[in-house]
């Protein structure tokens, strides 16, 4: 008998995209419409983002006020909308396998996008964007014109940009280094701290992903020098993007290439006893769920996902097994982000247990979309849309007015100070003037900063 909702675990099957049926359009409009009709009849994800209420809106507006009232030529409204949070999927949706309705929405939206690409509908600068190691690169070689160039506020070049690519002028863009991570690592060699409870017991190989390490060096600096001070041997390793911006443009042979050749190398690695550590929420979850449903064949892919670690999650364990050397106070407190791919990975608020463990200091969470969602949050036809759905992060930023802001999600950072700014300007208030990796607020506690400057 068909229960009305499920209150088990949800649960994924492999993602069937070699298989023709995949992206046959006659199949997939039929497949969308079972879908949609499901959501119409419960509604519960309303308020997730916006592609929800954009389904909901053709309904209600259309000639029957069901589903058969809306054309399938409306749909890529509701696609472009997706920012393949997971969030309906993990948190909302009663109806996700082992549910007899199998509904997953995220990756039906994925599943239109690679039929999307396949009749060459895929948007050009989004696929572009998409090449983070070339980007990075390239973009290392000339850091200093890059960021000028790309520089919020630049009337010469942001309004060519929006023009030309499609980038938003008013969407703040990620710095580029000349000095990327991993060749600040190679030149700054330090020793496990041995007085440490943890000293001895542990190895840690940080995956650097391609934000921190072309965009954010400072980050894998503070996971490399927290770790070593509360005893575990690190080192950094960096063998490719893990694929998400792939993942986004459902280029989903770019994601299986980046996985098979990323986890060959990181294997190689746990088999020296190291575990591995990702400072960013997208990339864990790639290494951990994503990559094993899209190359589910893959002998190290598996292997590789029982000893990933998001950087938060290890330092708690580390806490809980070994313990850790003392921390400072940090009484102006912080707001924490947890991002929806820190959520879905299912390990609960780590990044706020972390933070707690910091004596005497207040920790505020938001586990809200910040909205931002990858590329979606900087191209001109959703940029809007992306600052409409972080609108109540920015309010309780505001609100708690902390002297630090912490998110797992580097962009979804950027993100939020940029809008949350605007915001307590109106209401004659300051904030934070950055956002920081949480892992950079507990190297602070940790008195690491010196080190790191």
């Amino acid at each position: 008998m068909t229960k009305e909702g499920s209150l088990e675990a949800p649960t994924r099957e492999p993602i069937a995209w070699r298989d023709p049926d995949f992206t046959d359009a006659e199949k997939l409009d039929a497949e969308m419409r079972r879908v949609f009709d499901i959501c119409h009849g419960c509604r519960r994800c309303f308020n997730l983002c916006d592609s929800f209420p954009r389904l909901f809106d053709l309904i209600d507006n259309g000639p029957t006020e069901e589903l058969d009232g809306v054309k399938s030529e409306e749909f890529p409204a509701i696609v472009e909308a997706c920012t393949l949070c997971d969030m309906c999927f993990m948190t909302k949706c009663p109806y996700v396998p082992p549910h007899a309705f199998n509904l997953d929405f995220p990756h039906l939206m994925l599943r239109y996008r690679a039929a999307e690409a396949k009749a060459g509908k895929s948007d050009f600068t989004q696929r572009q964007l998409a090449q983070m190691d070339r980007n990075g690169r390239l973009a290392a070689i000339a850091a200093p014109i890059v960021n000028w160039a790309s520089a919020k506020g630049n009337a010469l070049t942001r309004p060519l940009m929006e023009m030309t690519v499609g980038i938003d002028r008013d969407a703040q863009l990620p710095k580029f280094h000349t000095r990327t991570f991993m060749a600040a690592d190679r030149g700054d060699p330090i020793s496990p701290n041995e007085n440490a409870p943890a000293f001895g017991k542990r190895k840690a190989a940080i995956f650097a992903t391609c934000f921190v390490n072309y965009n954010k060096p400072s980050t894998g600096m503070a996971a490399r020098a927290v770790l070593n001070h509360i005893g575990v041997e690190t080192r950094a390793a960096y063998p490719g993007c893990c694929g998400m911006p792939f993942l986004e443009q459902a280029q989903l042979d770019r994601v299986a290439e980046q996985a098979v050749k990323v986890s060959k190398e990181l294997v190689k690695l746990i088999d020296e006893g190291y575990d591995i550590v990702t400072p960013t929420a997208s990339c864990g979850l790639m290494l951990k769920f994503e990559w094993a449903l899209i190359v589910p064949e893959n002998e190290d892919v598996k292997r590789l996902a029982e000893h990933v670690y998001d950087i938060d999650e290890y330092v708690v364990d580390v806490a809980k097994n070994e313990g850790l050397p003392p921390l400072e106070s940090l009484p102006e407190g912080v707001t924490v982000h947890i991002p929806c791919h820190a959520r879905a990975q299912n390990m609960g608020p780590k990044a706020a247990e972390m933070l707690r463990l910091i004596p005497e200091t207040p920790v505020d969470v938001i586990e809200r979309c910040s909205g931002h969602g990858g590329t979606f949050g900087v191209v001109k036809q959703t940029h809007g849309v992306a600052v409409k759905v972080g609108r109540p992060v920015y309010r309780q930023v505001v609100a708690q007015a902390r002297g630090h802001i912490a998110s797992d999600c580097p962009l979804a950072g950027l993100h939020i100070v940029e809008n949350s700014k605007a915001l307590a300007e109106k209401e004659g208030k300051t904030i934070a003037p950055k956002a920081e990796h949480p892992i950079e607020i507990l190297a602070r506690a940790f008195g690491l900063l010196e080190h790191l400057s």
